[in-house]
């Protein structure tokens, strides 16, 4: 079972988190898209794009965070953070 946490924060508080279950055949790239696509709904959200820091820090940390930089439209947090917490 593959599980990842997203957090949503605004000056160094936790506003929501959510846990995301995947038990399928996927590999862990398309896990990792199909959690982040998952718990983006549930937070009413844009997708975040993706930028060269985030994907070093998720291959390094299995943990990133999306900031302002990473949404085309305004957000009202400081933050989107996603861990792998389970694989």
């Amino acid at each position: 079972m593959f599980r990842m946490w997203g957090k949503i924060f605004k000056k160094n508080h936790m506003l929501q988190d959510t846990v995301i279950c995947i038990d399928n055949d996927l590999n862990r790239t398309r896990k990792v898209y199909q959690a982040l696509e998952e718990i983006c709904y549930e937070f009413d959200l844009q997708k975040p794009l993706w930028l060269e820091s985030n994907k070093q820090d998720f291959i390094l940390h299995s943990k990133t965070r999306f900031t302002s930089d990473c949404f085309i439209e305004e957000i009202n947090f400081d933050y989107l953070e996603i861990q792998v917490i389970e694989e």
